[in-house]
């Protein structure tokens, strides 16, 4: 079998997941330092599918580095095994490092971390806290608009993680002289609960907005009814059962040593948050217009 070479004056560095909350910063950043960035993606060229192996090589081929986001969830079904997959074309590829995003006390993360690692290309893991992002950009942005933000966490604290964080750290890793083989366990500053993260919401925008305690089963019936597909609830779900027990209630200074200052605080995310305007018109609005 023949095995893919790079050029390493002119590396390129695949992004997959490229035009995702966290991909696209990823590759902002390295676009910012004159790198050459391959999306991967299905709007990409060469278009990039999970569930279609053959358009894998294409996106692979000639890079010498790959950030990997994986979508839609680790609970998904199939997706390890597609993740072992993946990683034993990265290394039929040529690639020299992996920088793959995984997700704290997660079964599944875990066992995808380790089919990542097993196909021996040297794989950097980005172990991150809920984002706070989230809040803006995805599952939770359109609750800041009822005013209510329903979840089964109970009154358990999270470590919200600054996306911005996230991506410096990957440009980092992705950059490096060396490639990582580091576990790097990235969360915010501070713990809030999401009750307290309401809170800190509500002050920047003016207007109410609580956080109201449900069960898992009244979470799941409220995002269906408010248009969040099927199978992202079902993701939400699997994952909500493992980590609103207190198993991430903890922070760590990993962000302090990569970037050598402090990781955003979740006040500075939502002044900023607003400022931009995400919470100025809700995203249903736009959908339904």
């Amino acid at each position: 079998m023949t095995t893919a070479t790079n050029t390493s004056n002119h590396p390129t560095i695949a992004v997959i997941g490229g035009t995702g909350h966290t991909g696209r910063r990823v590759a902002d950043r390295l676009r910012a330092r004159g790198l050459d960035v391959r999306i991967g993606s299905r709007s990409g060229s060469p278009a990039f599918y999970w569930e279609s192996p053959e358009t894998w090589a294409p996106v692979l081929n000639g890079c010498t580095a790959a950030y990997v986001a994986y979508t839609p969830d680790f609970t998904h079904s199939g997706a390890v095994e597609t993740l072992a997959a993946f990683a034993k074309q990265a290394r039929r590829s040529g690639l020299e490092r992996l920088v793959f995003l995984s997700g704290r006390g997660e079964d599944d993360a875990l066992r995808a971390e380790g089919v990542m690692r097993a196909a021996g290309v040297p794989t950097a893991v980005l172990r991150s806290s809920m984002f706070a992002q989230n809040f803006s950009e995805h599952f939770l942005h359109g609750a800041i608009f009822d005013g209510v933000i329903a979840l089964p966490a109970g009154g358990v604290a999270e470590p919200f993680l600054d996306l911005e964080d996230l991506a410096d750290v990957a440009e980092r890793v992705l950059t490096a002289p060396v490639p990582s083989e580091e576990t790097l366990d990235l969360t915010g500053p501070r713990l809030l609960t999401f009750a307290e993260a309401a809170a800190q919401i509500s002050m920047v925008l003016g207007r109410p907005l609580i956080y109201q305690p449900v069960t898992l089963s009244e979470f799941v019936e409220g995002a269906l009814d408010a248009g969040v597909p099927a199978e992202e609830v079902d993701a939400l779900r699997l994952v909500f059962e493992q980590i609103f027990d207190s198993r991430n209630a903890y922070v760590t200074d990993t962000i302090e040593r990569m970037l050598g200052r402090p990781a955003g605080d979740f006040a500075a995310y939502a002044r900023r948050a607003a400022a931009s305007g995400a919470w100025s018109l809700d995203p249903r609005e736009e959908v339904s217009a």
